[in-house]
């Protein structure tokens, strides 16, 4: 059985927190379904938080913290990555944000990521397309269509209609979607990393060449 790695990215401040519990529920619903199709899954959760001072410390320094460079290098290395973040003034975390300007610009690329944020009131949720979006593509990371925004009003749904109605649906709903998004994207890179990294001998290359 192949054994993938997720790595989920939480950027809540508080303890506990909703960021923290959307990031659990996204990782559930893409387990659940990596599950269906016989696949072992590696989760971590790096808690941003925890690292605030490291961060910090490497813009001024240069240098990262142990416990940095192994977060990075968890991110970088996984098969999958959950990103989430609060909505502060309309936009992602300082943190958030300054966690992932640490990396190369093509450290995540074609790296399938799952998008979500975490709010007070549904009128951020463009935050998901406007800010979010934007940054993960500067990364060259392949985003999921479904990205999922849950205001304070969200966790009282079901898994039908959003409370706010408009056809929206609930947020039970829209995690599951995304979670099978983000799985189905995870399952299927490791085929195409495996084309990429195929080494040809040179011996082969040259009777290649002699055959045309």
């Amino acid at each position: 059985m192949q054994t993938l790695k997720l790595v989920a990215v939480s950027a809540g401040l508080s303890s506990p927190s909703s960021t923290r519990l959307l990031t659990d529920r996204l990782l559930r619903a893409a387990r659940y379904r990596l599950a269906e199709q016989e696949y072992a899954v590696d989760v971590r959760v790096v808690e941003l938080r925890d690292l605030a001072v490291d961060v910090a410390k490497h813009f001024v320094t240069g240098f990262p913290s142990a416990a940095l460079q192994e977060a990075i290098d968890a991110v970088t290395g996984a098969d999958g990555v959950i990103a989430v973040t609060p909505v502060f003034t309309g936009s992602y975390s300082g943190l958030f944000k300054s966690f992932f300007d640490l990396m190369d610009p093509a450290a995540l690329t074609g790296t399938p990521v799952l998008l979500g944020a975490t709010g007070g009131t549904a009128r951020h949720s463009l935050v998901l397309d406007h800010a979010l979006r934007p940054l993960f593509a500067h990364l060259r990371a392949l985003v999921v269509p479904t990205a999922v925004y849950a205001a304070s009003e969200d966790w009282g749904t079901g898994g039908g209609a959003a409370p706010t109605g408009f056809g929206q649906e609930g947020l039970p709903t829209r995690i599951t979607r995304a979670g099978n998004e983000f799985a189905d994207a995870v399952a299927a890179r490791p085929a195409r990393r495996a084309e990429e990294d195929e080494v040809i001998p040179f011996e082969q290359q040259l009777a290649d060449l002699r055959l045309d």
